[in-house]
């Protein structure tokens, strides 16, 4: 734009002078007045056309950019963040700036799809726990009216009753007390006192206590691990037990025969422990498989507390084991039982000489 001028003026005091005292064989001394004149006329004509050429290409690099920012900014303040800014190739600063800012228009959709869900889960959360605290608190009233009433008008009758109250009771607050710590868990307030623990020891130990525990109602616990691996892990203990007895109840609140049976299975892989848990219940269709561990989930539509549980119990024990930094699955056949995996990272301190992992035993 500096050139433009320059060039014009040169072009045109050349080309007057050309044709004034060259072609017309014009006389300087009288032409001169004529020659300054159209000189003058020329240069205002090239400051004109300069001027506008200027204008159309700041219009074009500019001044349309930053009206399509304003646009594109009043639509997103007036909470239109479906509106979007079209983004040519980076060639400039002002091509940087709409790339800028349309990443923020995506980022600002993107909280704002999670914001909705996050509400709509609230409101479901809310929904669920107003279900599962209505039916025991009516029942608890119920029986409480009762007593009121003199309906429990012997000792074995207000026994029953009172044993009735207290076990409902005891059903909300333990839903109270697992909401309370998936609560927790989901806003990752809960700390993690991780440390090494060996899967087989730990398992080990615990399949003793629960067999002893089933003994007196007819009830067997497997198992078995593969020899020479290792089986150590980073894990929180006393999280690592609220994984296991979660799904356990789980497992025996769904075996609908005389001998319950409960088999765990440790495998050890390059990366990861893999620990199964499986029982003879009634098992899961596969269609359900995937929706097991959401909260408030249970496959018994009656959403007793007695019968279904929490809810929360499999949502729980995903929370944990993503927190270990492991995974959560399950398999199961409808009629043959059902099979809890979680799988949790490996950690290898220990080799023998011949480079494998000898059996540790904390």
């Amino acid at each position: 734009m500096i050139l433009i001028p320059i060039l014009g003026f040169l072009a045109i005091e050349i080309a007057l002078g050309y044709i004034l005292f060259f072609l017309l064989r014009g006389n300087i001394e009288d032409d001169f007045e004529l020659f300054m004149t159209l000189r003058l006329i020329g240069m205002l004509l090239v400051i004109i056309i300069t001027n506008g050429l200027l204008t159309y290409f700041v219009s074009k690099s500019i001044i349309r950019p930053i009206k399509k920012l304003m646009n594109a900014a009043e639509e997103i303040s007036n909470g239109n963040l479906n509106y979007k800014l079209d983004v040519t190739e980076k060639r400039d600063e002002l091509d940087q700036l709409a790339e800028t800012f349309e990443s923020m228009r995506k980022k600002l959709l993107e909280a704002q799809q999670l914001q909705k869900t996050y509400e709509e889960n609230q409101k479901e959360l809310i929904a669920s726990i107003s279900h599962d605290l209505k039916t025991p608190i009516t029942s608890i009233r119920g029986y409480v009216k009762g007593i009121q009433d003199g309906v429990a008008n012997t000792p074995e009758k207000l026994d029953r009753y009172m044993e009735t109250i207290d076990r409902k009771a005891e059903g909300m607050n333990q839903l109270i007390e697992e909401l309370f710590l998936y609560s927790k868990l989901d806003l990752e307030s809960v700390p993690f006192e991780m440390e090494e623990v060996d899967l087989h020891a730990y398992m080990e130990d615990y399949a003793a206590e629960l067999q002893f525990e089933l003994e007196p109602v007819g009830g067997t616990v497997f198992y078995e691990k593969k020899q020479d691996k290792s089986y150590i892990v980073l894990a929180d203990r006393e999280k690592l037990k609220r994984v296991v007895d979660n799904i356990i109840q789980n497992s025996l609140k769904y075996i609908n025969k005389g001998n319950k049976e409960i088999s765990i299975y440790l495998k050890s892989e390059a990366e990861n422990v893999i620990v199964e848990i499986k029982d003879n219940g009634i098992g899961i269709p596969e269609e359900l498989l995937s929706a097991i561990f959401n909260r408030f989930y249970r496959i018994d539509p009656s959403r007793s507390l007695t019968t279904g549980g929490s809810g929360l119990g499999l949502a729980i024990v995903k929370k944990i084991i993503q927190g270990f930094g492991g995974t959560v699955w399950a398999k199961s056949k409808p009629g043959e039982g059902t099979s809890i995996f979680f799988s949790l990272p490996a950690t290898r301190h220990r080799r023998g000489t011949n480079g494998e992992d000898p059996d540790y035993r904390g």
